[in-house]
């Protein structure tokens, strides 16, 4: 129950009140609940932080086998965040955690063995870790990723003044509403796209995107058309399963020559859905979608030639195909090509370049907090880590102390200015962010202020 409303909040409120059912299933020895508040203790979700609590349940935890948990512990005793610092005993938790199957795990010891950290440098040892968890990610994206949606590109239109916002600004949104209704089809489309997908702020809505991309195909858009394909080929609330439907208006969108609308009934013909299986035509659909660019339809002909399907399995070819889809970032292009390089087919074995194209791989994904993993960030801001790490540089090069004087202010304002906007309602904190209400460049202007103050102090008393 809580982990259902906490997937579907959109306020606060509803979002304390899944940690509410979290602690009642905690208390009852529910080992995924305790997780999930062991995670809120760290964290400082909805209550106050308490990292010696946390441990205390996350050690429990991993006395019952949960790689959560030793995964967790691994992280707090390689930063010395609330226990003793101790890579050793940090390894030995993330190899629990591995072997338990964290995926979180699996991404650290893969850099830790490929960086050398705390163990002997072993790209295949690193390998063998990236393999697990891109493996992992790829079985799941072949079975839900369908036909992916291309990139939507209403933000391109020169008159939006939000591009580089990942919300649509909803008096832009209505201005692009009104064009849409106007009969502006390329608005239409991008419309129905954002609907489709959810994006830019706005709710997936299948019944809004098939209106949109109706509109669109009515006018002859052939991405509408092929879209439309797409939603009868998955089903949806608004568009139930129906392959008759799905290849008629996959067929209308190639017969103007759309590459989606190619790659579909290719797509068709390779999986029998609707029509009888024929690797010929979809062979010859994948190759017209293929040489307009589409990198969907150059990925399906690497796996065509890669696996053999319908043809004389041709590694050069995959390899080909593969490259170019990679190109443009199709995933399962990449994951491909990683496994070549690891493997030697088709190409000369190179256990860099595998990792090198998992990291990839795994970075479009977006998948668990890979940044993190690849040990870019920290996943959550603690200003006393971050105050031990600037000593510690200022105490390695006399040239960082100007530097670390000036983080060390904005660290020291961040800190005093969040003790004072911390404000309590109904007995939960919150705390007011401060690149929202003051913009992302505040801490400059802060600085700046201090700077004129202490140039107008000292003129004073030595003017």
């Amino acid at each position: 129950m809580g982990l259902k409303i906490l997937q579907q909040s959109k306020s606060q409120k509803q979002k304390a009140e899944a940690y509410v059912f979290f602690a009642k299933a905690a208390d009852m020895g529910n080992l995924k609940a305790m997780e999930k508040m062991a995670d809120a203790l760290l964290f400082g979700n909805f209550g106050m932080q308490n990292i010696t609590a946390a441990i205390q349940l996350y050690e429990s935890l991993a006395k019952e086998g949960s790689y959560t948990a030793q995964n967790a512990l691994g992280f707090l005793s390689s930063y010395g965040i609330g226990m003793e610092y101790n890579q050793a005993k940090a390894l030995i938790y993330y190899t629990f955690g591995s072997a338990g199957g964290s995926m979180m795990s699996q991404m650290i010891l893969g850099y830790r063995y490929l960086s050398g950290i705390n163990v002997l440098q072993n790209c295949e040892v690193a390998l063998n870790h990236y393999k697990k968890v891109a493996d992992y990610i790829a079985d799941k994206l072949e079975k839900s990723e369908g036909i992916p949606v291309e990139k939507v590109r209403l933000t391109e239109r020169p008159e939006n003044l939000s591009s580089n916002s990942e919300i649509l600004d909803w008096d832009i949104y209505q201005y692009y509403k009104f064009l849409a209704e106007r009969g502006d089809v390329q608005i239409q489309v991008s419309l129905g796209q954002l609907h489709l997908i959810g994006r830019k702020g706005l709710d997936q809505d299948y019944y809004k995107a098939l209106y949109y991309f109706l509109k669109a195909a009515k006018a002859g858009s052939a991405n509408a058309m092929a879209f439309i394909g797409k939603m009868y080929l998955e089903g949806n609330a608004a568009a139930p399963q129906n392959n008759a439907t799905a290849f008629k208006y996959f067929s209308m969108a190639a017969n103007k020559g759309n590459a989606i609308g190619l790659h579909g009934l290719g797509l068709l013909y390779f999986y029998g859905k609707g029509v009888p299986v024929n690797y010929a035509e979809a062979l010859k659909y994948f190759q017209k979608a293929a040489e307009k660019g589409w990198p969907n339809a150059q990925f399906q002909l690497g796996f065509m030639y890669y696996s053999g399907s319908g043809v004389w399995k041709d590694y050069k070819l995959a390899f080909k195909y593969f490259y170019l889809a990679s190109q443009s970032g199709q995933p399962l292009a990449i994951y491909y090509l990683a496994e070549m390089y690891a493997t030697g087919t088709g190409v000369l074995r190179s256990c860099r370049t595998a990792v090198e194209k998992r990291l990839k791989f795994l970075k479009r994904r977006r998948c668990i907090q890979w940044h993190f993993s690849y040990g870019i960030e920290l996943p959550f801001k603690d200003i006393h880590l971050a105050r031990r790490l600037y000593d510690m540089a200022a105490q390695t090069s006399p040239d960082a102390h100007i530097p670390v004087f000036f983080a060390l202010m904005k660290l020291e304002t961040v800190h005093l200015l969040r003790d004072i906007l911390f404000f309590n309602f109904t007995m939960r904190w919150k705390w007011m962010k401060l690149d929202n209400t003051l913009g992302p460049y505040w801490d400059l202007f802060v600085i700046g202020l201090i700077i004129v103050v202490l140039i107008f102090l000292l003129r004073n008393r030595y003017g």
